[in-house]
């Protein structure tokens, strides 16, 4: 099992996670690319197509292949691929597809059998505990009633884009958006468990065993209300399990 959840950066944000990922991926297979978190109406999978080949051009692999519905997902062999690209978009959108389709059981069984995860963002969020996390950032307009994840990080739950200032908004509204986090952590603290809370330039990197987070900035763990920082490839990620 190898999982590297981002932080839902992209191009020199990602630099580190993908030179990770180019160490550990088969050169002789191709790569399965997931963008079904987005709404098509509003950026259509041929534009993801196109940001995925930019973004993995230093992955030496044969090619990317994309799926552009649940159904096609589901009837993937997924074994085929060295690893599976889970992009973002909404977390509930995509949580619910990957539920009602079964794909988590195929997913897990991929993992198990030694595949890689990559994950962005809501790709990132749903191996965690519970995805409610999201919910300052993400609407659950699909109505996704069971929010939990794939729970593979020891009961601890992901935040992505922490402390990364968003363009659209200003430093005030910011501001209020982590300390929406801060609250929501607080609120959902018996259903979510602890959380790492990440940058654009980071990744939790699970190998079945350990837990490490990569990238280029410090990252933030918060466990029964205490919130720590902490440098990126630290040794503490080892000692919270």
């Amino acid at each position: 099992m190898k999982l590297i959840l981002g932080g839902g950066g992209s191009g020199e944000q990602t630099k580190i996670i993908n030179e990770k990922l180019n160490e550990l991926v088969d050169h002789n297979k191709g790569i399965l690319y997931i963008p079904l978190a987005m709404d098509e109406e509003k950026h259509s999978y041929d534009s993801c197509y196109e940001w995925i080949q930019d973004e993995l051009s230093e992955v030496e692999v044969t090619n990317i292949d994309m799926v552009r519905t649940f159904e096609e997902l589901s009837q993937k062999s997924l074994d085929d691929y060295t690893a599976i690209f889970i992009g973002g978009g909404n977390t509930y959108k995509l949580l619910k597809g990957l539920k009602e389709y079964s794909i988590v059981p195929l997913i897990i069984n991929y993992l198990n059998n030694g595949g890689i995860v990559i994950g962005g963002s809501a790709g990132s969020v749903i191996f965690g505990k519970d995805i409610d996390i999201i919910s300052i950032m993400d609407p659950n307009d699909v109505e996704l009633k069971d929010t939990s994840g794939f729970n593979l990080l020891f009961g601890a739950s992901i935040f992505p884009h922490y402390m990364n200032m968003k363009s659209k908004l200003t430093k005030k509204e910011n501001d209020i958006r982590m300390n929406n986090f801060t609250k929501a952590i607080t609120d959902f603290s018996l259903q979510i468990g602890p959380v790492y809370a990440i940058p654009e330039e980071n990744a939790v990197y699970f190998n079945g065993t350990d837990v490490d987070v990569i990238g280029s900035k410090n990252w933030f763990y918060f466990e029964n209300g205490n919130k720590l920082e902490k440098e990126p490839d630290s040794a503490f990620e080892k000692e919270i399990k």
